[in-house]
């Protein structure tokens, strides 16, 4: 299986079975996303070196704007996609698989972690997942230790607080929190 393979059928929210060629494929991603992860978390690199390092885990060139403060850990890394000027901050985690979209002027927060897997609820099927991508949209910021679920959209200048953990879509221009997220304003400055 090719890495375009591999995207169109994860991205296309196809289930993967254990010992299927797509999940021995997600195992030998997982080794290199553990070797450039390792090298990214292992030492300084210059702002060029870290988006070089970027760009080979994440198999795709991207805006230069693009900021990460490491340590940053991903178990896949080919299925990340960030648009210019969006900032992830420490400690972070993507798991990637089903694929993560964020758009523009994003602020990712500490400890962030987005989640696009789930595993099979039958425990003789435990093994097989099912992927959903998670997108969030421009000016978004994801406060501290946010956990966002497979198949959440966030929507374009939302705010998730501190902790929440999003399990559902967040509209627009709204501030969630809590667990799970939930409503909680309204964002009506210009």
């Amino acid at each position: 299986m090719t890495l375009e393979e591999f995207r169109t059928h994860m991205n296309a929210g196809l289930p993967v079975t254990g010992g299927s060629e797509a999940h021995l494929m997600m195992h030998r991603l997982s080794q290199e996303a553990l070797r450039i992860t390792a090298e990214i978390n292992g030492r300084y690199h210059e702002p060029a070196d870290l988006h070089q390092l970027l760009a080979e885990l994440w198999g795709h060139d991207f805006p230069a704007s693009v900021g990460l403060f490491p340590p940053f850990h991903t178990d896949c890394g080919k299925n990340t996609w960030v648009e210019a000027r969006t900032f992830i901050n420490m400690g972070c985690k993507f798991q990637d698989q089903g694929g993560i979209f964020i758009g523009e002027d994003c602020l990712i927060g500490h400890n962030a972690t987005l989640c696009t897997i789930n595993h099979e609820m039958d425990p003789a099927r435990r093994g097989d997942m099912t992927f959903k991508p998670i997108r969030i949209g421009n000016k978004v910021w994801l406060g501290a230790n946010v956990t966002v679920l497979q198949g959440v959209t966030i929507g374009e200048g939302a705010v998730v607080a501190a902790g929440a953990v999003v399990t559902k879509d967040v509209a627009p221009r709204t501030v969630v929190a809590g667990v799970p997220a939930k409503a909680i304003k309204q964002i009506t400055h210009e």
